[in-house]
Order: C-alpha cells, then structure tokens, then sequence
C-alpha cells in the first residue's frame, strides 16, 4: 500500500482515522499499531514476521540494557541487538550482493539466495538501533510493548521515513494532543505532499522511463534525463516526506524536517545539511561520532568520512554505483572542508552551479544499472559515446515536458513559499488565503485523485532502500 493511492486515500485511512479518534486515550497506540501492521502487511504478510522479530529483540534488549546499565552486561546486549539488527538487514539487503561478490573474486558459483527486499526495513532496523543505543547511553527504555512496537510500526513513516528516533516522540507516545488546528496543518502538508509526488515526480519519472526505452538518444536527451531525475528523485521523497511529516501531525506527532531546499545550497557540504536530514544525522549521531568525529588525528579523519560515506551509500543499496556514489561524497566532502568551502561562500553563482552539476551527476550514477552504464551516460552527456547533439524526439519530448521541468525548478527553490508568506503578513491577504487555500487543496486533491484514477506509473523510489 501507498499514499499515493486510491486504496490507501479513500478505503485505508478515512476508517484508520475514524477508529483512531473514537479510540479512548489508552487505546490509540494499539488502534496505531494494528493499523500499521495492516499497512505493512498489505501487499506483502509474509514479511510481517520480520518486523515483528525486530520489534521484540529491541524492546526486550533495551530492557536488559537499562536493567544493567553501566556494567559489562549492558554493553553486551547492547552489542546483540545491534548484531541482530544489522543481521537482519544483512541477510535480507545484502546476503545476494557478497555472495555474488565473493563468486567473481573466487570463480565460485554459490547459488544465489533470491531474496526479496521487504519494504521498509532499512528504515525500521534504523530506528530500533538508534533506540536501544539511547536506552544505553541513559535514556529510560519503553516498558509498554504496544508503544514500543507502535513507534517502530508507525505507519506514516514506516515504510520511507523520515527516521524517527525513539526520543524525539517518547513523550508524545504517552502524552499527546489531538486539536483541529493541528489536523488541518497536517491535511495541509500532506496533500501539498501528494501533489508534489502525483504531478511532478510521476510525470519526471514518466519522462526519465521514456529516456531510457528511446533508440533515438541525443546529447540534449541526456540532459534532458539528468535534470529530469535529479528533480524526480527530489520530488518523489520530498513528496513522500511532506505526506509522513502530515500523517504524523494528524496523529499528533511531530516528525524532523526531511528536506530543506537542497539544490539552492552553495556547496556539497550544506547539500547533506538539507538533504534527507534523518539519515545524515542518524549516521552523525549513531556512526560518525562513535567513531571519533574530528577529534582524531587527520588520517583517522579521512577514514571515519569514508566509512560513514561508503555506508551511506550501500545504506541506499547493495550494489557497487550506491557504494561509489557514497565514496565520490565522501571525496568531495573532505575537498571541501580541506580546501574549497572559503572560496566557494565568495564564488557566487558558480557555487550553485557547481552544486547542481555535481549533483546531478551523481544521480546517474545512483539510477544507473552498474558503474559501467553509468560512466557511458556521463561519457554521452558531454559529447562521448558518438551521439547527435540533438535529436528530433528530443526536441519533441522538450516541447512536452518543458512546462513541468521549469515548475518543478520553481519547485525546488523556497520561492513559492515566499510569496505565500508574503501574501500572508497582509491583512489583506490572510483574507484572500482563509479562502483561497482551501480551495486550492481541495481541488489539488480532486486533480491527483483523477491522475491515480487514470494513470499506472506511480512508485516511491525510496521503497526500495
């Protein structure tokens, strides 16, 4: 099941909702949970099991862990429970991946375990580390099963984050209030988020499917296709987001910012400050750290990046283009801190450019099928590879999406969100918005209602990971 679509708008959640708020107070964490393990189970109930392993290896744990805290015990179970998670991830993500690695190096044939990647669990093992690394480090652990296993399973942000740590909402598992301004900000997030995912990602991504079946590739084409992804994938998971971020606050939780205008950053390293913000301080907080940080000789330095890159990327897949699209990062990053962030805050538009180009090339290498494909595009977008400058169908397929591309440009920067607020601080203006905006996301709803209605492509690109 996806937010994005009709069983999920129309069927799931109008009676999710209605059951969760005649719940009585002590009920709705269960309400949550019984929810979340039906949208989980959906599509896929066999792997259920999986989640419910999880789930009671983390809170029985972070029992053991508290009950011996500051002995040679407690960071013994500590040690299992993250065994067993990354285990658990390991097995299902990337047991295929090293015994294929391991046969090309050996000239071996071990058969291959064909495993299927249950949706969500790169998110949902994360968040249990996290908690019982807290527990650990003197946080109080969750004696109450049901709110333990309902902030794991929570469905708004179970099956493409944000990572949501166990702190953050401890109190609002227990304490937390249900007030209409608070729901009608949710609604608000969550259907700007459906539109953002419904009318720009999924038309991008048409338009990177059409690049990839054409026989007719031109240079223009490839740009066409590189600028085209990088909004998509930017779209897709900010969209997605903003949908989690809404559900959550209809539920009343609040989740971290995911995204914050990530292609108006001025250099690589304030791009990870405003992409995916939950991983990148998961692994700060939960790696980075733990592994000295900065505060090791410069060597040492180099090395704790480069892990926490090279994890970062296979995090995101088990193939080697997520491990060397983490490792470019990583160089990049260090580049950066070592040299070029002082002249790049006095390089004015070229720093954006440099940005977005940098970018953009490391979304081919991420969507690309293997490294080899993934240089022979870069190759073809600057000239290699033998390929027209410009093509017919590519002209066609400009003429066709270029309203899209330029929205969505408009889209990543926070120009809109200016102007409204703009609008806002007008007497004025707050009239013409108390109606306005409603409309709009009334009928934003009724149009991407239509589209899923008629349409077929509608994936997350982030279920996979």
């Amino acid at each position: 099941m996806v937010f994005s679509g009709i069983p999920f708008l129309y069927y799931f959640l109008p009676w999710m909702l209605l059951t969760y708020f005649i719940a009585p107070k002590s009920l709705k964490n269960a309400v949550l949970l019984l929810a979340s393990l039906i949208f989980y189970g959906w599509g896929e109930p066999k792997y259920l099991i999986f989640m419910v392993l999880a789930i009671l290896q983390g809170y029985f744990f972070g029992l053991l862990i508290e009950k011996h805290r500051n002995t040679g015990r407690s960071r013994l179970y500590l040690t299992a429970s993250v065994v067993l998670s990354l285990g658990l991830l390991c097995y299902c993500k990337y047991a295929d991946f090293f015994i294929a690695n391991f046969n090309a190096v050996t000239g071996l044939s071990l058969p291959l375990l064909n495993i299927a990647l249950p949706i969500g669990i790169s998110f949902y093992t994360f968040q249990i580390i996290s908690y019982t690394v807290d527990v650990y480090r003197g946080m109080a652990a969750q004696r109450n099963l049901v709110d333990l296993a309902a902030y794991i399973a929570m469905f708004p942000q179970l099956i493409a984050g944000p990572i949501v740590r166990y702190s953050d909402i401890a109190d609002s598992l227990v304490n937390r209030s249900h007030t209409i301004s608070a729901a009608a900000e949710g609604a608000r997030r969550f259907v700007l988020g459906l539109g953002k995912k419904v009318l720009i990602a999924n038309t991008l991504g048409e338009l990177c499917g059409l690049f990839k079946a054409s026989d007719e590739k031109s240079v223009l084409f490839f740009w066409l296709y590189a600028a085209a992804y990088t909004m998509h994938i930017y779209f897709d998971f900010s969209g997605y987001s903003d949908m989690a971020i809404g559900l959550g606050r209809v539920l009343g939780f609040r989740f971290m910012e995911n995204f914050n205008y990530p292609y108006i950053s001025g250099s690589i390293t304030e791009f990870w400050r405003r992409w995916h913000i939950s991983l990148g301080s998961w692994f700060r907080d939960y790696l980075y750290i733990p592994l000295g940080g900065n505060r090791v000789t410069k060597w040492r330095w180099y090395l704790n990046i480069f892990i926490v890159w090279m994890s970062t990327g296979l995090w995101h897949g088990a193939a080697w283009n997520f491990a060397m699209w983490g490792l470019m990062f990583a160089l990049l990053l260090v580049i950066e801190k070592q040299w070029l962030l002082k002249p790049l805050e006095k390089a004015g538009p070229v720093k954006h450019i440099y940005v977005m180009l940098t970018v953009m090339l490391s979304f081919v290498l991420f969507d690309a099928v293997n490294i080899s494909d993934a240089a022979a595009t870069v190759a073809a977008l600057f000239g290699g590879g033998n390929y027209p400058a410009v093509s017919p169908e590519a002209l066609y397929y400009l003429r066709s999406y270029g309203l899209i591309l330029i929205i969505a440009a408009i889209g990543c920067t926070p120009l809109a969100a200016k102007a409204v607020k703009a609008i806002g601080q007008k007497e004025t203006g707050k009239k013409v918005l108390s109606v306005a905006e409603p409309v709009f996301l009334a009928l934003l709803l009724m149009v991407c209602t239509a589209y899923l209605v008629d349409g077929s492509f509608n994936p997350f690109l982030y279920f996979r990971f």
